[in-house]
């Protein structure tokens, strides 16, 4: 490694350093930080608060039904009998009836999904996506059923009422049917309403809230719509938009969590601008005062999407962990309370969708709605190179269905050709440096002195000039690399695609391979073997070793610098070993490849020619001096006379 290549990786680390500074927060941030932190507990005093008026309103509620599932036709409640309406409806006022029912489950089925939907509050208790499967070979459901609600929030008088605890009644003509599946090209409408009381045990079909489903044969998304008849008699007259609030606990997928992929969270769309995403690793809370165009409950590989065909009003976003986990396979709570516009007339429709699946790029991108944005390929230019050159020939290769640890070997082929020009060009400029190093060192000798300094830097780049070589040109190809390398570091661990494809030992490329479990753990490494990062860390020595030999009596000047390149493979060890086996696998291809390319350059340059010709652009005529280069040597001048 020559000098310009290491003031590259200084330049590098430089600007890192400065962008940390620059990221510092100031201290108007740190207290907009305490103030979220302030909000966020709050929050979390006001959830606490609900959730026991709540379980003490349960408590006083006459036994209801436990929520199993039944599969025989219930029968309906005889709400003429039932005792305590009056007290209901002082609580519940003109939903009385509605408090009591029996719980019952309607599933609906495409190609690709298959949704459970209960009929206390009307909506979504699971979803299980039918391709896919967790880590350990089981049924991939992305909510959990206990604990998923969803219910719009308004005031009729002045009780508020939230529509997550009364029972809907299905539109269907035979109600024994519990499954309804998509059979071909037709969609499939499914819808649950939640009656207003006529009186004691009777209901006004002409008044209702209802929830349309709509789902096509072979899509991930499906249409939802929110109508309200005839209730601008029962809401508030006051009320412009009321509240739809949807809580989940998203439920763990993979066999270990990706520690740069970050914990799940919440991405937003405003309504024509950018996408925007929550802390993914503390708690947060965001309350948003303008329009919203959609609402993501996102894990690593898959979403669950809320999106207004129109928008929503306005938004108070939460994502949180708890304490005391509700189950072994909980990872992270979601809650969005969301404002939907409300129509003083006869009908209130909200037309609304819905998408549970795969962030699968083109899938995503597919709708038109800036949904791609959620997976995270990097910003500026490694984004670019991402989404424009890395993900298409990725996803080309793998249409062939070949095993993904060739269509990876495929495409490091690709790259490290298409980078062969500026490989090339770099190891040509270090063989020029070392073809010149004598007279360097020579010119060094004959300015010994610091005072010399500029004399010296004067003579040195008049011999690269006359030699045609130029110093610069070994660091920048270096640099046009780096964004290759950065982009690929964000596209493996991103790249569903990967998940779960087998490869050699490793069964799952988007996950660590393991050799070898460890019966304890390593603090920054682990508690298990990574093969792939061993090939990797071990490759990497061996290319600084070759790399150091090539560059001769260069490294010995600086022999912090060579100590640092030896470490930094080793500190890659204990990064790595968790990380996505496909990138570690990559990078040791990549190794692999770069040994092959030197070996090629030996032969392509004979350092005798090189020196040869050198030798022959020396005796040729300088060249005439631009205005630019006259203007330095001035400037230079000028500055040594000032001394």
């Amino acid at each position: 490694m020559n000098r310009n290549t290491i003031i590259g990786f200084l330049l590098i680390a430089a600007i890192m350093v400065g962008y940390t500074v620059w990221m510092t927060p100031s201290a108007e941030d740190m207290a907009k930080m305490k103030r979220v932190q302030d909000s966020i507990a709050a929050v979390h005093r006001v959830e606490q608060q609900r959730q026991e008026a709540l379980k003490k309103l349960e408590k006083e509620e006459p036994e209801q039904n436990s929520g199993q599932q039944i599969q025989e036709e219930p029968k309906a409640p005889d709400l003429k009998s039932t005792s305590g309406y009056q007290e209901r409806k002082g609580r519940y006022d003109v939903f009385a009836n509605s408090v009591v029912g029996e719980d019952k489950v309607y599933t609906l089925e495409n190609d690709l999904v298959k949704i459970e939907i209960s009929s206390k509050g009307g909506f979504i208790k699971n979803v299980e996506l039918k391709n896919y499967q967790t880590f350990d070979s089981l049924p991939l459901t992305l909510l959990d059923p206990q604990t998923t609600n969803f219910g719009l929030s308004f005031f009729v008088n002045t009780r508020l009422i939230n529509t997550s605890v009364f029972y809907f009644y299905p539109s269907l003509t035979d109600s024994s049917t519990t499954h309804l599946s998509v059979t071909d090209d037709n969609p499939l409408s499914f819808s649950m309403r939640l009656y207003a009381d006529a009186g004691e045990g009777q209901i006004d079909k002409e008044k209702y809230i209802e929830y349309l489903y709509t789902l096509k044969k072979d899509d991930y998304m499906f249409d939802f719509s929110i109508n309200m008849v005839n209730m601008q008699q029962v809401i508030s007259a006051t009320t412009n938009y009321i509240d739809l609030n949807w809580y989940a606990d998203l439920r763990r997928q993979e066999k270990a969590a990706d520690r740069f992929s970050g914990l799940p969270t919440i991405y937003y769309k405003y309504y024509q601008d950018d996408v925007e995403f929550m802390d993914e690793n503390d708690d947060d809370v965001e309350d948003i005062k303008t329009k919203l165009r959609w609402v993501s409950f996102k894990q690593r590989f898959f979403t669950s999407t809320i999106i207004a065909k129109n928008s929503f009003e306005n938004g108070t976003l939460k994502v949180f962990t708890k304490e005391n986990a509700p189950s072994d396979r909980y990872l992270r709570s979601m809650q969005a309370q969301l404002g939907l516009p409300f129509s003083k007339t006869g009908m209130t429709s909200v037309p609304l969708k819905f998408y549970f699946g795969p962030n699968q790029f083109y899938t995503l991108k597919s709708y038109d709605l800036g949904l791609e944005d959620q997976i995270p390929v990097g910003w500026g230019i490694f984004g670019w190179i991402n989404k424009f050159i890395v993900i298409p020939v990725f996803n080309w290769l793998g249409g062939y269905g070949w095993n993904y640890g060739i269509v990876i070997l495929l495409l490091t082929l690709m790259l490290k050709t298409a980078l062969f020009p500026i490989a090339y060009k770099t190891y040509l400029s270090s063989a020029k440096m070392r073809v010149l190093k004598p007279e360097v060192d020579e010119l060094s000798k004959k300015f010994p002195k610091k005072e010399d300094a500029m004399k010296k830097q004067q003579a040195v780049m008049a011999l690269y000039k006359r030699a045609g070589a130029n110093p610069a040109s070994g660091c920048v190809p270096m640099l046009l690399q780096m964004p290759i390398l950065i982009a690929m570091f964000r596209f493996f661990p991103a790249s569903i695609e990967l998940r779960q494809q087998s490869f050699l030992w490793a069964t799952d490329l988007s996950s660590y391979d393991s050799i070898m479990n460890l019966p304890f753990n390593i603090p920054f490494y682990g508690d298990h073997v990574s093969l792939f990062t061993l090939l990797m860390t071990v490759s990497t020595i061996m290319y600084t070793y070759m790399n150091n030999q090539m560059m001769g009596s260069q490294t010995q000047q600086m022999p912090g610098m060579k100590t640092m390149m030896y470490l930094m493979p080793i500190l890659f060890l204990g990064l790595f070993n968790n990380y996505a086996s496909g990138l570690s696998y990559y990078y040791f291809l990549a190794n692999i490849i770069t040994f092959g390319q030197m070996f090629a350059f030996r032969h392509l340059i004979n350092e005798d020619k090189l020196r040869a010709q050198i030798e022959a652009n020396k005796k040729k005529p300088p060249k005439k001096k631009s205005n630019f280069q006259k203007r330095l040597e001035q400037a230079a001048k000028q500055r040594n006379a000032k001394r």
